[in-house]
């Protein structure tokens, strides 16, 4: 071989061994850990990755790395204390998925109890239902043995008497009297119907208070499980369940393909079930990042500017995320734990 067939053929694998090193940067044979939002979120990360290193499985993983957010109330948007709706009250949402069987636990308006997580898994493992809601979630949990107790702090206290001085602004009304544009309740239905296109309210659209916890495990003998927590949207009408106690919407699990999670607006993803069509798009072959793209995308379709993103994550390990450009939300943040990492990652990705 002559001297410019060597140079060449160096060249082609040096340039093979770059694309090698860009492919394992997002790809992993052994466990992963990922997760919604970035490093004020990466103790549940870590959390999750020791859980797995233990010997812990999947399920366990999600259920003690998102429980590690509600103990630490992440960023306020996760656990007890923040969020408060209409009357004060801080309520929490939660889900967890099983890849393996399909199986899932979720609770929503959850009170009194902190470890929400916890007690969706509680519910998949100790009933034959999926879902449980309001006060007789709360009693459930107690009956299992989790203890009741105080979600209200001095912030979220503060958080709603101030909202209550700005005259109950923003709120998620809609066709009321009085105009709830300029006034707080008590609310009754207007005569006439005003519909327009969908709207971001600018100080609902706050990114600095993120959202949802939303986390994908894979364990070394391949399980994947899923989950989420939250404290749901601040000065929500009481009542509300968003997205993330909902499977597919909040979250979805497949052993045999991947697993996914969203967060943002949740009465808007919640009804593209985005985390079931990712899922779906990556049992037909899609890598991760181009699923999250997709199911933004198809969203964009219906609803040009909304808040929200997507993680995925199959199940070689290969991962990815994507976010819908909104005001003052161009970038997404989220973390990663694999075995080529020695402590958690934040990774960003530009929104489409």
């Amino acid at each position: 071989m002559g001297r410019e067939g060597i140079v060449c053929r160096s060249f082609g694998l040096f340039f093979a061994l770059l694309l090698l090193l860009d492919v394992l940067s997002v790809s992993s044979a052994g466990p992963l850990v990922m997760n919604t939002w970035g490093s004020v979120f990466g103790r549940a990360t870590a959390k999750a990755w020791s859980i797995l290193q233990s010997g812990g499985s999947a399920l366990d993983a999600v259920e003690k790395g998102c429980s590690e957010c509600e103990t630490a109330q992440c960023d306020g948007s996760v656990g007890f204390g923040g969020s408060p709706d209409e009357l004060g009250e801080t309520t929490l949402d939660a889900m967890i998925m099983n890849g393996n069987t399909i199986e899932v636990g979720a609770v929503a308006n959850l009170r009194r109890i902190k470890n929400a997580i916890g007690v969706a898994r509680a519910v998949m493992e100790h009933t034959k239902h999926t879902f449980l809601v309001g006060e007789s979630a709360s009693l459930f949990a107690q009956n299992m043995g989790f203890p009741a107790e105080d979600l209200t702090t001095s912030k979220s206290l503060s958080i709603h008497s101030t909202w209550l001085n700005q005259n109950c602004q923003p709120n998620f009304r809609k066709n009321v009297v009085p105009d709830a544009s300029k006034f707080c309740g008590p609310y009754r239905r207007a005569k006439q119907l005003y519909e327009g296109k969908w709207n971001i309210p600018p100080k609902v659209l706050n990114v600095n208070s993120h959202d949802t916890i939303g986390m994908i495990v894979i364990d070394e003998d391949g399980n994947i499980a899923a989950g989420t927590s939250t404290n749901g949207a601040t000065h929500k009408i009481p009542g509300r369940v968003g997205d993330s106690p909902i499977a597919g919407a909040g979250a979805y699990a497949d052993s045999t393909y991947g697993g996914a999670a969203a967060t943002g607006d949740g009465d808007v993803m919640m009804r593209f079930l985005p985390s079931y069509q990712a899922v779906e798009y990556m049992r037909m072959g899609t890598d991760p990042t181009t699923a999250c793209q997709k199911v933004i995308s198809r969203i964009q379709q219906h609803i040009p500017v909304f808040f929200g993103a997507v993680i995925c994550a199959n199940a070689t390990g290969s991962y990815g995320a994507a976010c819908c450009k909104a005001p003052g939300f161009t970038r997404f943040h989220y973390m990663v734990y694999n075995s080529l990492l020695q402590q958690p990652l934040e990774k960003a990705v530009d929104c489409i």
